[in-house]
């Protein structure tokens, strides 16, 4: 699933290619009865809706909020989409497979949202009600604010004092955006196992997973996301974060800390795999 820095490299692709183009037509082939009555395009007689209220909008500009891709319109109106498993915005790539969501653009081109397991989420919110709305309103503060500060990270992993830290650092309840990929990589570099308490964390520990949050996030960013699984950027090229993993998905390989002589382990934390060196990142509980 898609995580802060493969949404942020979304958002900076659409922010580069679709703002200010107009919206002049829009499809999409989800239609689920699963879905009847729900706020999301899968629901036909919600797209009904939708293509009516983005049809002829200008798109103002995108921004991130966790996992979200929140594309503001013309009019009033923000597009929230999830992109979930496998979802991405393809732009101005006719070839592009798997296509679930097509905005035809007053520049000829098209914008696509691709979505093999059509497990991504579309919905239409008012612009000045999004903070307040079901979709956003329960989300923790974002780790690359500037305001996000290392009393305010402590605080709110904190909220979960005897959970595993590897489970607080993903639930998007206390902090935004983080999920499985980069919560391996923030703990190996942290030095911390997953399975640690956080009342037990020690501060320099603490510390170090904060450092760890912003630099490993920010390196994704910078590499473009990871494209270990499905994701592609808006040019439908693959991101480059996985050629730099040091736990994630490394079962079996040698640690690659300086000096630390570990084999990367994985574990099942809540349902979903930790990877992590066994030697160099100590249990706190």
């Amino acid at each position: 699933m898609p995580e802060l820095p493969e949404v942020q490299t979304t958002v900076n692709g659409l922010n580069r290619t679709v703002k200010h183009k107009k919206i002049i037509g829009v499809e999409t082939s989800y239609n689920s009865s699963y879905h009847a009555g729900k706020d999301n395009i899968k629901n036909p007689k919600f797209f009904a809706i939708f293509r009516k209220k983005v049809g002829g909008k200008k798109i103002l500009r995108a921004e991130r909020r966790a996992k979200n891709v929140l594309i503001h319109l013309s009019g009033g109106h923000t597009i929230i989409v999830h992109m979930k498993m496998t979802g991405h915005f393809v732009y101005d790539r006719p070839a592009t497979t798997f296509i679930r969501l097509d905005f035809k653009l007053d520049n000829g081109k098209h914008l696509v949202l691709s979505d093999m397991r059509k497990f991504a989420k579309v919905t239409l919110v008012r612009t000045a009600e999004l903070e307040k709305s079901l979709h956003l309103e329960h989300l923790g503060p974002e780790p690359l604010d500037k305001n996000f500060q290392f009393k305010i990270f402590n605080l709110q992993i904190q909220k979960r004092p005897k959970g595993r830290i590897k489970q607080v650092l993903m639930d998007q309840s206390l902090i935004s955006g983080i999920g499985n990929i980069y919560s391996d990589e923030i703990l190996w570099h942290a030095g911390v196992h997953p399975l640690s308490h956080p009342n037990q964390i020690p501060e320099k520990n603490l510390r170090a997973m904060f450092r760890a949050t912003k630099e490993t996030l920010r390196k994704g960013i910078d590499l473009g996301g990871d494209s270990m699984s499905d994701y592609r950027n808006i040019k439908g090229e693959k991101g480059h974060f996985q050629n730099h993993h040091h736990a994630y998905r490394r079962t079996g390989l040698s640690c690659g800390k300086r000096g630390c002589r570990g084999v990367i382990k994985r574990i099942i934390v809540g349902a979903r795999s930790a990877h992590f060196c066994p030697v160099h990142q100590k249990l706190f509980k």
